[in-house]
């Protein structure tokens, strides 16, 4: 692994990066998608998890892909796809719902580290849309945070048909494309996406199946 010098304005003092990864976004995506068939078919080989690797990311980090996912414990990123210390840059949140601090980590693994692809995670029977479904179609008001998750969430309810764990899930799905449009809107993140610097990908994990399916998006 590669370093270099940026110069810190403030203190005039030198930071150690890593060089902006020589991965490519469609590489990157199918070093996930063949772990994520590891993982679902339990032949996992966990990679990246010894003793010489920690001592290796002690000098910096060089992550691959940013997996924005849901706060769910039964999603864990670095274990669907079969992944490694240093390999990922994850950020979670309920629902994968973003607000400044999430945005502001994503665009900071983009201009900063160069990492060249995004992934929008979400998955089936995800509780943050369940609750924000129980509280839309009963009318229920909601203190403290919890309110802004279900109103960031609330356009993604609106959008979906059906009945049950059908409509969740399509929610689901509906919030995922919400997501990356948000992203989108990112001065910083457009700019690189118009560079080629790096892609936004919607994917969509099936907690019985343990697979990731990558969604087509219009």
């Amino acid at each position: 692994m590669n370093f270099y010098l940026k110069p810190d304005s403030e203190s005039q003092s030198f930071m150690i990066l890593p060089e902006p990864s020589i991965i490519s976004a469609d590489e990157a995506l199918n070093r996930l998608l063949e772990g994520n068939q590891r993982f679902a078919a339990n032949k996992t080989i966990g990679p990246n998890r010894g003793e010489s690797r920690r001592l290796e990311i002690t000098k910096g980090q060089q992550p691959y892909a940013i997996i924005l996912g849901c706060v769910d414990s039964r999603v864990p990123p670095e274990l669907i796809f079969d992944q490694g210390l240093g390999d990922l840059f994850v950020i979670r949140s309920a629902g994968q719902v973003i607000d400044d601090a999430i945005l502001g980590s994503i665009e900071f693994g983009v201009a900063e580290l160069g990492i060249p692809l995004i992934i929008v995670l979400g998955h089936t029977r995800c509780g943050a849309v369940t609750t924000t479904f129980e509280i839309v179609g009963k009318n229920l008001s909601v203190e403290g945070a919890i309110g802004t998750l279900v109103e960031t969430i609330k356009p993604a309810v609106d959008q979906a048909k059906g009945h049950g764990e059908e409509s969740i899930d399509q929610a689901a799905r509906k919030n995922v494309a919400l997501e990356i449009n948000r992203l989108k809107a990112s001065p910083v993140l457009s700019e690189a996406i118009k560079a080629g610097n790096t892609k936004i990908v919607g994917a969509f994990y099936d907690l019985s199946a343990g697979l990731v399916e990558i969604m087509a998006l219009k």
